[in-house]
C-alpha cells in the first residue's frame, strides 16, 4: 500500500522542503520500514511537493510512522521542514492494482541526478465498478498510444491506524506513467477530456525512483 501526498507549500519554498527531504527524510524513513518511492515537483504548481510513500502491511504503517515521527531524524528536522509548508493534509492511502515493471522496488539504484522525464499522475473519483472499467475501456487506450501505466492503485477504505496524519474519504482510482515526450501526453490529455479527476504533471526530483 502507499500513500500518495500532496503538500501546498509557503511560495518560493519548495527547493528549500525538496533539499530538507531528499537529505534526511529519504533513508531516515526508509530506516524505519516505509519506501520512499517518489519525489515530484508539480509542473503545473510551483508551490507543490507530491510524493508516494509505501508500506508492507497496514500494521506495518502503523509501526513505522510511529518509528519516524516520533524519531530522532523527524525531532531534527520537523521544525524547519514545517515551516515550508501551509497544507501538508491532501494524502490518499491507495492499494495497487497493478505494478508495472518499471515500478521500483525498495532496494531499487537511487541515482542524484536530475530526471528529464515527466510523470503524469491521474485522479479519478471511482464507484465499485470503476477499477474495472479502467481496465476494460481506458487501459486498451493508452496501450494504443504507446502509454503503459508504471502503477494503478485503488483507494484503501479502512481506518487510519495513524490520525496524526488525516487521511482523505474519498474513493479515488489512481494511475501514473511516465513520458518522455510531449506528443504522446498531449494525446493521452486529448483521449482522458472526457473522463473527471486531477491531473498531475510532475518532474521527479533528483533522489526519486520513480522518474
Amino acid at each position: 500500500m502507499v500513500d500518495l501526498r500532496q503538500y501546498t507549500l509557503h511560495p518560493g519554498r519548495r527547493d528549500t522542503l525538496i533539499d530538507i527531504f531528499d537529505e534526511h527524510f529519504v533513508e531516515g524513513q526508509e530506516v524505519c520500514g516505509m519506501h520512499i518511492a517518489g519525489q515530484f515537483r508539480d509542473l503545473n504548481d510551483p508551490d507543490r511537493f507530491v510524493w508516494l510513500r509505501g508500506f508492507r502491511t497496514l500494521d506495518a504503517r502503523a509501526e513505522a510512522l510511529k518509528a519516524f515521527y516520533y524519531g530522532p531524524v523527524w525531532r531534527q528536522h520537523a521544525e524547519a521542514a514545517n515551516a515550508t509548508m501551509l497544507d501538508s493534509d491532501n494524502a490518499l492511502l491507495l492499494q495497487p492494482i497493478n505494478l508495472g515493471p518499471d515500478y521500483p522496488q525498495p532496494d531499487a539504484l537511487r541515482p542524484d541526478d536530475q530526471p528529464n522525464s515527466v510523470i503524469a499522475g491521474f485522479v479519478h473519483p471511482a464507484d465499485d465498478a470503476f477499477p474495472q472499467h479502467f481496465l476494460d475501456n481506458l487501459l486498451p487506450v493508452l496501450s494504443d498510444l504507446g502509454v503503459s501505466p508504471l502503477a494503478i492503485f485503488r483507494s484503501l477504505s479502512v481506518e487510519n491506524n495513524f490520525p496524526a496524519l488525516p487521511l482523505r474519504d474519498d474513493t479515488v482510482l489512481v494511475w501514473l506513467a511516465r513520458f518522455t515526450n510531449d506528443t504522446t501526453y498531449e494525446l493521452v490529455r486529448e483521449a482522458l477530456s472526457g473522463w473527471k479527476g486531477q491531473e498531475l504533471r510532475l518532474r521527479p526530483t533528483m533522489r526519486s525512483q520513480v522518474r
